[in-house]
């Protein structure tokens, strides 16, 4: 869903390979939907289970739109998040990532921003790639473990959020790019919240911000 970005942005460039969702599935046809309603502005409505929709295919769509929207700002920011100026993961000097995704990197380790971003882009990739996770065909059920899956997903997506945020917003700030960025956070945060999707304490690093973009 690209209607949150202007393509005269420097957003068109991307980290990693946009993901597309099967034009004349049902899926595209949701995310159609979900375009339009998002076109009207209010956000906190386009987040919502459109009737007679099945939830799983609701979070599966949202999530690929989320992937394709953090692919396209952190790509604005990649010149700026090296080893040299981000050699750890962090989002402000309380919370620090340690890259782990239980299968071919079990043992978390330490390892620089770029890096970890680009091992937690790579392993989303794969997620939405996987047709048995992921699947785009009509008739085709989602596996059981599928909502746990999407909310580690999802979790780790918010990580390069609060990156940005902390490490690089004076960047994003001299890009123009600070009112695509809260649109597109304030676009997860409702998404997350509506369906609770990620538990608080991991929303712990941007908690003064979700509340003042949600107005709490």
């Amino acid at each position: 869903m690209h209607v949150l970005f202007s393509s005269s942005t420097r957003s068109a460039r991307t980290f990693k390979p946009k993901k597309h969702i099967p034009e004349g599935t049902h899926q595209y046809d949701l995310m159609k939907h979900a375009e339009a309603t998002l076109g009207s502005g209010n956000l906190r409505q386009a987040v919502v289970l459109p009737e007679g929709e099945d939830l799983n295919e609701w979070i599966a769509v949202n999530t690929v739109d989320f992937f394709n929207q953090i692919n396209m700002l952190y790509g604005t920011i990649t010149e700026f998040c090296m080893p040299e100026t981000c050699p750890v993961m962090s989002a402000g000097p309380k919370y620090e990532y340690h890259w782990a995704d239980g299968t071919t990197v079990k043992k978390p380790i330490k390892c620089s921003a770029p890096k970890y971003i680009d091992y937690l882009m790579t392993w989303v990739q794969d997620q939405l790639d996987d047709e048995m996770l992921f699947p785009s065909k009509i008739g085709v059920p989602f596996p059981k473990n599928f909502l746990s899956v999407a909310k580690i997903i999802l979790k780790r997506l918010f990580r390069v959020y609060a990156h940005i945020y902390h490490q690089h917003f004076k960047e994003v700030i001299n890009l123009q790019e600070e009112a695509h960025l809260n649109t597109s956070f304030k676009h997860f945060v409702f998404f997350v919240q509506e369906f609770q999707l990620i538990d608080r304490r991991e929303l712990a690093p941007l908690q003064e911000l979700i509340d003042r973009l949600t107005n709490k």
